[in-house]
């Protein structure tokens, strides 16, 4: 009996080790590999795996049929597309240099279905022929735009400092254009400073398409803060304009040079000048001399209707605008006039370009300024100025433009670096 009862606890123990140390082995279950289907290609509003895709630029010469037989459509079929589609595009304007898609069938033939001409990079027209219905309409891609802050700090002129700031003409013209009224950039001294709060656009987050508004801007020049922000104080015309922070327009009736850009002031208005030339005898300078690249555009400082545009003696090729009753310019030495007599020219059309013609030992513009009727210094006089805001509205602009003084106020300028930027996503338009 003993022996029996040792035996079962020996066994006991034994089975007890073996399951013990016998590993539970886990049952892996594996999950079926989930094959993600790539996202379809959608461009223009098209399925782009469905086609043969074929990017290219129109050549000198090429035309819309040249283009569509070069991709396999058929002459009467070109001249169904140009007959139904002409009310809302002329294939006859499509210009070389300009992109375009091509998106063809999957076939052998890989005959072309749809045509999409690029008229930049935002706005397209789209001729969809794949069917028996031929359509042409408009598609424009969706913009993000971006609001940005930048401050800089004149070592040369604008041009030179805007371009060390990687910021493009465009914007540097459009800055020029709300100051052209009120500040001489000729005139601009090293340690100027500026401020600008203005939008940047793109299309897919990275394509830059171009500037949008300039909201406010301040330029520290001479000690003079001079403030400039953009408002619509018209509700019915929404055109917008430019105001000092006291709610003054910052255009006025004549811009302050009729060169726009890297020119200087060579000669003055002085009626005591001395010329060598002439055995330093005296002789009255009238007017003011623009000295500039040769071709330099040339603009009309104020709107007007030009009187006189011709070739004469010491004055080579001019142009003269009569501004109203009290007030008219005259521009000398132009290389071509571009203005016939009789036509009217608004403040800041180009009216021709710099030039050597006449009596002159450079490229330069005379500009000449009359004051009913008598040749005056227009940096001397008092010109009559735009109207201000509408003391109803004044309120109204005042408070708008507090938070854009605050913003303003707190972009740092650049010390010593020659620049300091900053954005911020704002919106997204179409």
């Amino acid at each position: 009996m003993k022996k029996f009862i040792l035996t079962f606890i020996l066994t006991f123990i034994l089975l007890c080790l073996f399951f013990s140390c016998k590993k539970e082995k886990k049952v892996v279950v594996q999950e079926p590999v989930k094959i993600e289907k790539p996202k379809p290609v959608i461009a223009y509003g098209f399925n782009l795996d469905n086609y043969k895709v074929i990017n290219d630029t129109i050549k000198n010469g090429e035309s819309f049929g040249v283009i569509m037989d070069r991709h396999h459509v058929l002459y009467p079929k070109i001249n169904e597309i140009a007959t139904k589609i002409k009310d809302t595009f002329d294939v006859r304007r499509i210009r070389s240099g300009k992109a375009y898609t091509i998106l063809a069938s999957k076939d052998s033939l890989d005959q072309a279905q749809v045509f999409i001409y690029k008229h930049n990079k935002v706005e397209a027209t789209i001729i969809n022929f794949k069917d028996s219905i031929i359509s042409a309409y408009k598609h424009r891609k969706k913009i993000k735009t971006i609001e940005k802050e930048i401050a800089g700090k004149i070592y040369s002129n604008l041009s030179i400092t805007m371009d060390s700031l990687q910021l493009k003409p465009t914007l540097t013209n459009t800055v020029a254009d709300i100051y052209a009224w009120t500040l001489d950039f000729y005139r601009l001294q090293k340690g100027d400073t500026f401020k600008l709060i203005f939008e940047e656009k793109f299309i897919n987050d990275t394509t830059f398409v171009g500037y949008g508004k300039v909201k406010a801007a301040i330029f520290k020049h001479n000690g003079e803060d001079l403030y400039a922000y953009r408002y619509v104080a018209d509700s019915i015309k929404k055109i917008p304009e430019y105001y000092d922070q006291d709610g003054n327009m910052l255009r006025r009736a004549f811009l302050k040079s009729p060169i726009k850009f890297q020119y200087r002031i060579s000669s003055r208005y002085n009626l005591r000048r001395r010329i060598k030339l002439y055995g330093n005898r005296v002789r009255a300078h009238k007017g003011t001399d623009f000295a500039a690249r040769y071709g330099t555009p040339i603009m009309t400082t104020a709107s007007g209707t030009v009187v006189e545009s011709a070739r004469r003696g010491g004055n080579g090729n001019y142009v003269k605008v009569k501004h109203n009753s009290t007030y008219t310019t005259q521009y000398l030495h132009m290389k071509r006039r571009k203005v016939r007599v009789g036509e009217y020219v608004k403040q800041g059309d180009i009216i021709g370009w710099v030039g050597m013609t006449g009596n002159t030992s450079g490229p330069h513009v005379c500009y000449r300024f009359w004051k009913n009727g008598r040749q005056v210094d227009p940096f001397r006089e008092k010109l009559p100025s735009a109207e201000p805001l509408d003391p109803k509205i004044k309120p109204t602009y005042l408070e708008y433009i507090k938070p854009l003084k605050r913003q303003l106020d707190s972009i740092k300028l650049p010390q010593p670096e020659p620049l300091s930027f900053k954005e911020k996503e704002i919106l997204v338009t179409n």
